[in-house]
């Protein structure tokens, strides 16, 4: 197959992992639950069905990452096991309960949700829409406590957005804006971090800096679901890919073997493949052909 087009990226390596791509249990120990389990998610918005029946399981200490074409329902997916969109059927559950009896401030010490956009307003600096995450445990007359400083402070310093914390919001580029969302997310101390397209709008430079954020922060315990486009990237730092099409999860596993020349084939209409070598992974193309299966 030619290639007539590579996108190539470089982060930091995965960790190594069983063949689902988790980390693996001693032997005879039952496997963890899963800290998030949803099964034959079915969503309808304005009378039109986006999700048919889609699937994803997150466990502990794993970057799971949501890719498929545009349309395939993947931001709706992640909206709803967050408890952000409402579902017409099938069922999720965070730690063995079931979502719809986790309300406000306890799902929000679940988990912490980074839109693709956030609002910037004027007049607000990052310190101050780092400190309004915090609000999932302030107390009733809103005042900060040692414990609530000292996480806002961590959030910054961990999303490496310091120096310029006291700047206007509106003054910030694209990839500054993204860590800042993530600072906002971190400061909410919640066990898992979900991302909607974290890169969709950044440059190559401000990609890797947030994918290499992001693996950072499986590193260090955090667990981690995105929505990503980037296909290489998604082999670059993903231990677990969910492959979601015409609004059903139609694959789930390590990178490599879920994103095999004959899905991407299938799913995207293209005649690609994808490489890795040496903790880099390039997706290559060939972009003037009229494709195997392009509408």
């Amino acid at each position: 197959m030619a290639d007539g087009g590579e996108r190539e990226g470089r982060v930091s390596p995965r960790r190594t992992h069983g063949p689902m791509g988790v980390a693996e249990c001693p032997p005879g120990a039952h496997p963890p639950l899963p800290l998030l389990e949803a099964r034959q998610v079915e969503v309808e918005i304005g009378g039109v069905s986006i999700l048919r029946g889609a699937d994803l399981s997150l466990r502990a200490g794993e970057l799971l990452a949501v890719v498929g074409p545009n349309g395939a329902g993947k931001s709706t997916l992640v909206r709803a096991v967050s408890g952000l969109q409402s579902m017409s059927g099938g069922s999720v559950s965070w730690s063995g309960r079931p979502l719809g009896g986790i309300r406000g401030r306890e799902l929000s010490r679940l988990r912490a949700f980074v839109p693709q956009r956030m609002p910037v307003p004027a007049g607000v600096t990052v310190r101050e829409a780092v400190t309004i995450g915090r609000s999932s445990h302030l107390r009733a007359l809103g005042r900060l406590t040692g414990a609530d400083r000292a996480a806002i402070g961590a959030a910054i310093e961990r999303a490496e957005v310091g120096r310029f914390a006291e700047r206007g919001l509106t003054t910030l580029s694209g990839g500054e804006l993204q860590r800042v969302q993530i600072a906002i997310g971190l400061a909410q101390e919640a066990p898992v971090l979900i991302a909607d397209e974290p890169t969709s709008q950044l440059d190559l430079g401000a990609t890797i800096g947030v994918a290499a954020l992001l693996r950072g922060l499986v590193g260090d315990g955090l667990t981690v679901m995105l929505v990503v486009h980037d296909l290489a990237l998604a082999l670059a730092v993903a231990d677990t890919v969910v492959v979601v099409s015409g609004g059903r999860t139609v694959a789930t596993g390590a990178p490599a073997e879920v994103l095999s020349a004959e899905r991407l084939a299938q799913v995207w209409g293209a005649d690609a493949h994808l490489s890795e070598h040496g903790g880099r992974t390039a997706l290559h193309v060939a972009w003037l052909d009229a494709g195997v299966g392009a509408a």
